[in-house]
């Protein structure tokens, strides 16, 4: 039988927990999630709370890091309450030409960094037209027509599911305080060491531990015209 002190222990852990978690910080909120994570059924019931009284704001990088522990789950109420609740996942996949982001928001949220960077492009490509998914990669001028909604909820699902390291919108903040210094840039971000370019795939950090900025790459061996279409585009206008 277990001790009555025990679970009384139990609980107030888990309150405290959830209050902190509700009312706390971003840096005290981070460090929440993985302890509610290691409390098994209880834990993942005050994620999943956690994660329904958001659900009608913006998802930020903390309900990223909240769902992905309750993704990751191997709890069938886990599976259940994301089935009934976030069926198509936490960030809203809008899009002004019926480009579907599921499988995007999937892989970003199982945290595949290279397969999700390739898609991407995959998925700028098709928003762009059927000469540049054969083309495979973009002009900047795809670019420059690039759909707002579109681009948002891309660089929405970059930041939700990394921690807000990665996404077209953090390398903008970067290269802004960069005074719009390219040659900064690609060093700040880890795209080129010294007079050396990164090279492509193996020489790029595919985890968390890269660099701010470091991801999606946006057709990085292209040259300057695409991301600077993308880091002055009228999306991040508003």
């Amino acid at each position: 039988m277990t001790d009555p002190m025990i679970l009384s222990g139990t609980a107030n852990n888990i309150d405290s927990l959830r209050q902190n978690l509700i009312a706390g910080s971003q840096k005290v909120q981070q460090q929440i999630i993985p302890q509610l994570a290691n409390l098994g059924n209880e834990g993942l019931e005050v994620l999943q709370e956690f994660l329904l009284k958001r659900r009608d704001t913006p998802a930020t990088w903390i309900d990223g890091n909240a769902y992905q522990v309750v993704y990751n789950s191997d709890a069938p109420t886990a599976k259940e309450f994301l089935e009934t609740n976030f069926p198509e996942g936490i960030v809203p996949l809008k899009s002004d030409c019926g480009i579907s982001y599921n499988s995007l928001q999937q892989l970003l949220t199982r945290q595949e960094f290279q397969a999700a960077d390739l898609l991407t492009i995959q998925k700028m490509c098709e928003v762009a037209g059927p000469t540049t998914v054969q083309r495979k990669w973009l002009y900047f001028t795809d670019v420059d027509n690039f759909p707002i909604q579109d681009l948002r909820t891309i660089n929405h699902l970059w930041l939700v599911h990394s921690e807000g390291k990665f996404g077209f919108s953090v390398q903008r903040e970067i290269w802004l305080g960069l005074g719009k210094n390219w040659i900064n840039l690609w060093t700040k971000i880890g795209w080129k060491s010294g007079n050396n370019w990164t090279r492509y795939p193996h020489e790029f950090t595919w985890d968390l531990s890269a660099p701010r900025g470091h991801l999606p790459l946006s057709n990085q061996l292209r040259g300057v015209r695409v991301m600077s279409s993308l880091l002055n585009h009228p999306a991040w206008n508003t």
